[in-house]
């Protein structure tokens, strides 16, 4: 990057005024402001997609700019020159991963003027995570991930200075409460957002309400959170863009006929002024910015410069607008010493409607597989951390793979891409960045478990193709295979394994040499029939583990007996297999029933059209019918709101849902402790219906496309259950997996919404779970991958599983939501689970419980060896003293010699209570000398924690007030008692500790 002349001098006078900047971070860098005046606060920022019509790369470089022009190094070489040239100008920026990489290809020199301005508050982080996360479709695990990373390379490039105060999530297509929680946790003093329900924006701004407290949590105390949306957008001023990319006119100040001062300024403070009328305080903020704006940022500055100089100079004739640039942290510390009152808000910002016929309520399921991968690369990124904490792997390679994963899945979180609403070749490179990173962290697995198994020379191969039923280490033989169980959870659990396999005989022992019931069972002809899919593998063998951390467990291939060879020639194939299933269970399909219907443990099937029909889980029967529906994509003129169309950022379906044929042809597949029923719904959508004994919970396996468009329609595939339970059009989902939100049908918190769209009005994020209940009963679907979800009727829960569209929405991407794989509509795959409970047992805090098993179960790995290895002894802390209700949320290395662990209680405070317990043996297991205890990210001591706390209305402020921690944080050393180890966590309560070891 080039600099001009005239900024080298400064480089002379680096080395002093460091030590003078050093002081100067913070609020005391924020901008002067005058009082009786509206105070402008000018935010000079660049919204920077980590790809969306373009690929990462491509944006980062401003390649492919017949697509979009913008290059993120443009504009970071271009900001970086312009700041430099005045004391007063400001810039924000917010995803790390692009600036990272920008200044990790800086020079020395280059990389110390950054530093000065950081620590001069004129370069100020904001939000400052890997990426700017989507709010509805993530899950607060990798939410929290994501930060950790980017906060942490802020801390360790820049300092404290670099610490970002405020969210900025100006561009997720609707907010989680959640979210606001993690802001609230991570210690920031608000957040701010640009997207809001067009109903609820408007009653706002009549109601000067557009910036609040947000009660973030419902369990959590000192959870309140400022929080505002920008009044425009989060563009300039209308007439105010001076971007290379805009057509707006310039401020011509020179003798010139055409000099335009005085209309300019006129237009500005008339803005102004109209803006401040919806604003409490006498300050307001404006962005001045938009999508990759910048890349000249001289045009940009050189504009805001005059704006600033000529509507300040009107102030000597009596305007009382006074502007300059600032940053959101400088703005809401003003509001925060005006000691002023805010409304309350309790719920969330969803579903997010733009207009009468547009709710973004699509993106929710758009891109299912994609949504499930990335499930799949946290589920790993857990794995891998975990285990290179156990062996403390600290090489300089093994340190580069695993920030490959964690990086790539902070990429994963942003809101165009686990959202689904990208162009398919960017979707196409975000697949290939998270396998790259999968293969890549696998070799610290590897060397991890080799370390802490007796099986030092093993692969530790992950199957990665077992969302098909193939496993490639076991796809010519599964012959003297060691699958070694990982359970990244904090306790012991007992879960069923699946291999793909073979169809022979197997002996499966444990560690101790000890037999281990299996069973066989056939893999449903519609998943052999996928295309390009080898079929050498049309079985899985599926045994019972428990695993506290690591297992071992042993398979072999047998000869058949001589008892099975002589019923084969005299036995029925289904006869015969019953006959031996205490040591080969492969039941065949059965012939017809001739009873009206047929049961399975408890699960009743109605014989004449195979659907389920009642559900027996708990002491509690049901009568539930599930089934599959199809709404039909509308077809229209995308240029007019109300013929806009379903495509990946909005649902709008065309006429009534469809409901599949009554008649569905299926096969029951019997054993000891599996059973399935197999479903054939049509040529593109059949299920499998599973229970285990001893696991209170059913199994949905859907199996749906290539969707068809053979008469130009675009459809959206949902599974529906229903049932007698009287919800009186109350639901529940959780939001980002944490806590559960009451949802009222037609309804929403503070204004009356526009229900044009009634169907999609009604749809949520669901992460992990949805559910309703009466005064008896309660039912619960939970998810492998977020979905949209609905509750449209009484006792009734839908979720939508698939989508395939021929049209675009017109709210960017420019492409119709047509995935395709071999040359053919996208087949996806996946898992619904159902519970059913009496009210009064507490059923959620159980739901809770599978949520977690389903969201990180065992991670298996696949080795070749002769005979059974076992984990070393005491290689592995014992997590066994947690309460039940506390789960190791993230146990990773966080520099050379510290780890950071992290633990929660996950149940809130009608499923659980208070809990406290011991990490003395923890500590010592994993070689600790000191442990201090942090915010949520890891990033910031607790005890310095003090974020701006704000008062709602009613209340009568005398004193500026803030939040600091509630208790005292965590700081004890080896030498100290371990009753001193003691951790207290209250309903669903998050505690973060660094442990430094040697």
């Amino acid at each position: 990057m080039q600099f001009h002349c005239g900024v080298l001098p400064l480089l002379l006078l680096l080395a002093s005024g460091m030590q003078q900047a050093a002081a100067m971070c913070g609020y005391e860098s924020c901008p002067a402001t005058k009082a009786n005046m509206i105070n402008v606060h000018l935010v000079p920022h660049s919204h920077d997609d980590v790809g969306w019509l373009k690929t990462v790369d491509q944006y980062y470089y401003g390649a492919k700019n017949n697509i979009q022009h913008a290059g993120v190094q443009y504009i970071l070489d271009s900001v970086v020159q312009e700041l430099l040239k005045d004391s007063s100008r400001r810039f924000i920026q917010v995803e790390t991963s692009f600036f990272f990489k920008w200044y990790q290809e800086q020079t020395e020199q280059v990389q110390r003027l950054v530093k000065k301005l950081v620590n001069e508050g004129r370069l100020e982080f904001t939000g400052g995570a890997w990426s700017m996360n989507d709010e509805a479709a993530v899950h607060y695990q990798s939410v929290i991930d994501q930060f950790s990373l980017g906060l942490k390379v802020l801390n360790d490039t820049f300092g404290a200075c670099a610490r970002p105060q405020i969210g900025w999530q100006i561009d997720p297509f609707g907010h989680s409460r959640e979210m606001a929680s993690i802001f609230a946790q991570m210690g920031f003093n608000g957040e701010f957002f640009a997207r809001m329900d067009h109903k609820e924006k408007s009653k706002r701004l009549s109601d000067v309400a557009i910036e609040m407290i947000w009660q973030s949590s419902a369990a959590l105390r000192d959870s309140d959170i400022f929080t505002g949306l920008l009044y425009r957008h989060y563009s300039a001023p209308p007439g105010f863009c001076f971007d290379i990319h805009c057509s707006d006119e310039p401020i011509i100040d020179s003798k010139s006929y055409d000099n335009n001062v005085q209309s300019r300024v006129n237009d500005f403070i008339n803005y102004v002024k109209t803006m401040s009328t919806s604003f409490r305080a006498t300050h307001i903020m404006v962005p001045m910015g938009d999508d990759f704006q910048y890349e000249d940022a001289e045009i940009n500055f050189k504009n805001m410069d005059k704006l600033i100089k000529y509507v300040n100079e009107r102030q000597v004739s009596g305007s009382k607008v006074n502007v300059f640039y600032s940053t959101p942290s400088c703005y809401l510390h003003e509001l925060h010493q005006m000691m002023l009152t805010w409304p309350n808000k309790t719920e969330d910002f969803f579903p997010y409607s733009s207009d009468s016929h547009s709710y973004w309520t699509g993106y929710f399921t758009s891109r299912p597989t994609q949504k499930r991968f990335e499930r799949d690369g946290n589920h790993l990124l857990q794995t891998v951390k975990q285990l290179s904490a156990f062996a403390k792997l600290t090489g300089e390679q093994q340190t580069a793979d695993l920030d490959e994963l964690r990086q790539v899945m902070g990429i994963m979180q942003h809101h165009d891409a686990i959202t689904g609403t990208e162009k398919q070749a960017v979707a196409r490179d975000y697949d290939r960045l998270l396998t790259d990173a999968i293969v890549d962290s696998q070799h610290n697995a590897r060397d991890a478990l080799r370390l802490l198994t007796n099986l030092t020379q093993g692969e530790f191969d992950s199957c990665l193709d077992q969302n098909i039923s193939v496993c490639a280490f076991t796809q010519s033989s599964a012959n003297n295979v060691v699958v070694t169980l990982f359970n990244p959870l904090a306790h012991s659990a007992t879960q069923y394994v699946r291999v793909p396999v073979k169809d022979d005989y197997y002996l499966v022992t444990d560690e101790k040499g000890h037999e281990v019931p299996s069973e066989l069972v056939p893999v449903a002809w519609q998943v052999l029939a996928i295309q390009h899919r080898a079929n050498n593998t049309q079985h899985e063998l599926v045994f019972k583990a428990t695993v506290e951390k690591i297992a071992n467990y042993y398979i072999r291939v047998l000869p058949a007996p001589k008892a099975l060879l002589v019923e084969q020639s005299t036995r029925s194939r289904f006869e015969r297999l019953h006959a031996i299933k205490q040591r080969l269970s492969q039941a065949q399909p059965a012939d017809e029933p001739t009873a009206e219907e047929f049961t399975l443990v408890k699960l009743v099937f109605a014989s004449k059209t195979g659907r389920l029909k009642t559900v027996e889980m708990n002491g509690v029967s049901e009568n539930i019918e599930q089934t599959f529906a199809i709404y039909k994509g509308a077809r229209g003129d995308n240029g007019a709101s109300e013929r806009r169309s379903s495509g990946a950022y909005i649902f709008r379906p065309d006429g009534d849902i469809t409901l599949l044929a009554d008649n569905v042809q299926y096969s029951v597949y019997e054993g000891e402790r599996v059973k399935e029923v197999h479903q054939h719904f049509n040529e593109w959508i059949s299920q499998v219906v599973r229970i285990y004994e001893g696991v209170n919970r059913v199994e949905f396996e859907w199996l749906i496309g290539p969707i068809p468009i053979d008469d130009d329609t675009g459809r959206e595939i949902v599974t529906r259950f229903k049932s007698a339970i009287a919800s009186n059009g109350v639901f529940y989902t959780d939001s980002n997996g944490r806590e559960m939100i009451k949802r009222v049908r037609n309804q929403r918190e503070y204004f009356e919404p526009d229900m044009s769209e009634s169907v999609s009005g009604n749809y949520y994020p669901v992460t992990a779970r949805i559910a309703l209940e009466d005064q008896q009963k309660r039912i619960a679907l939970l998810n492998d991958r977020a979905q949209g979800g609905a509750s449209l009727d009484d006792g009734q829960l839908e979720l939508m599983l698939h989508r395939r569209l021929l049209n675009d929405d017109a709210f960017g991407v420019g492409e119709a939501l047509n995935e395709e794989q071999f040359g053919t509509g996208l087949i996806a795959r996946g898992k619904v689970y159902l519970m059913l409970s009496d009210v009064d047992g507490k059923p959620s805090a159980a739901e809770r419980i599978a949520q977690q098993e389903i969201h990180l179960p065992f991670w298996k790995f696949f080795s070749n060896s002769n005979t059974a290895s076992a984990v070393k002894p005491q290689a592995l802390p014992d997590f066994s003293d947690f309460p039940q209700s506390v789960n190791l949320l993230t146990l990773e290395p966080y520099s050379s010699d510290e780890i950071l662990l992290r633990v929660e209680n996950f149940l809130d405070e009608s499923e659980g209570h208070i809990v406290s317990f011991n990490i003395r043996h923890i500590f010592d297991s994993l070689g600790g000398q000191e442990i201090r205890e942090t915010t949520l990210d890891g990033n910031m001591a607790l005890a310095d924690m003090k974020r701006f706390k704000f008062h709602h209305d009613g209340s009568l402020p005398k004193t500026v007030e803030y939040f600091t921690s509630p208790f005292e944080p965590l700081a004890v050393n080896a030498d100290d008692d371990s009753s001193r180890f003691s951790v207290t966590l209250n309903p669903m309560q998050i505690r973060t500790f660094i442990i430094k070891w040697q």
